[in-house]
């Protein structure tokens, strides 16, 4: 069962690229309640939106279901090949990432605790891979500005075992940085 609107698409990162590249010139909902849009009929997930956020996925895999040892972990390293794929060229672009941890977020939302949005969202979502970001980035081209600058995220997820692994992207107006224990 597919999860997103990727599925059965072969990872490519000149789309990956230009589909942060689209999110990173659409407006950010000023306001909540969180949207998710979804492909008519199918239901899968093609985009969350919320106060200053997008979430979108950029590649999901086939399932993992009926993979055992040395296939499961094949089928998972091609999904951690195509998140390094495109931090090497989101790096080359943007100079180097930082990454931030999603340990604090996981623990605050198995503890009921408030966090910041993306965090929640993204929470909410499975999306559990630890973030490599970069930012502020200028949504008009690869340069930082000092207005109209946001925050990239990108990641791989897999809610569990048998599920396909997505690979994310957030796009936020909001710094994003580890949070504290």
């Amino acid at each position: 069962m597919s999860m997103t609107a990727r599925a059965g698409e072969t990872f490519e990162i000149a789309r990956a690229v230009s589909d942060i590249d689209s999110l990173l010139t659409r407006p950010l909902p000023g306001a909540g309640p969180a949207v998710r849009e979804e492909v008519p009929v199918t239901e899968e997930w093609a985009l969350t939106m919320d106060r200053g956020l997008l979430l979108a996925p950029l590649w999901e895999s086939d399932s993992f279901t009926g993979l055992y040892d040395s296939e499961w972990e094949a089928a998972s390293e091609v999904g951690e090949r195509n998140l390094a794929a495109l931090v090497a060229e989101l790096d080359r672009r943007w100079g180097p990432h930082r990454s931030v941890g999603m340990r604090v977020p996981i623990n605050r939302k198995i503890a009921d605790e408030a966090m910041p949005l993306l965090f929640r969202t993204l929470c909410d979502g499975d999306f559990l891979g630890d973030l490599s970001v970069w930012g502020p980035v200028d949504p008009a081209g690869p340069v930082a500005g000092p207005t109209g600058s946001r925050w990239v995220a990108v990641s791989v997820n897999q809610c569990d075992g048998d599920a396909p692994m997505v690979l994310t992207v957030a796009v936020t107006d909001r710094p994003i940085t580890e949070l504290d224990d």
